[in-house]
């Protein structure tokens, strides 16, 4: 079963440019991840602090996995001081 995963975060105010670093540096590794079928950011046009990541898992233990990963947990304790709001959905395709 593909999981996807939308994950939205919005930057404090003037660190924008530090959460889009921070953002950027986890695509490549994530991207690298067993299982990892599509990791890719985007920002919301007018609104250069809005970030979603659109992601596809080969499946629930795949994403397991990248939650424990290193470079995840890294940013989690970065997060704090970058991001002033967060919403994770996950989904099942169903078509």
């Amino acid at each position: 079963m593909v999981v996807t995963v939308v994950a939205e975060m919005l930057a404090k105010p003037g660190r924008e440019e530090a959460l889009k670093s921070e953002l950027l540096d986890m695509v490549e590794k994530t991207r690298a991840e067993e299982g990892c079928a599509q990791y890719d950011l985007h920002v919301a046009l007018g609104e250069p602090g809005r970030f979603v990541f659109f992601e596809n898992w080969a499946s629930e233990e795949a994403l397991k996995a990248h939650s424990e990963s290193a470079h995840l947990k890294a940013f989690g304790v970065k997060a704090a001081d970058l991001v002033a709001e967060r919403r994770v959905l996950r989904y099942s395709r169903i078509a």
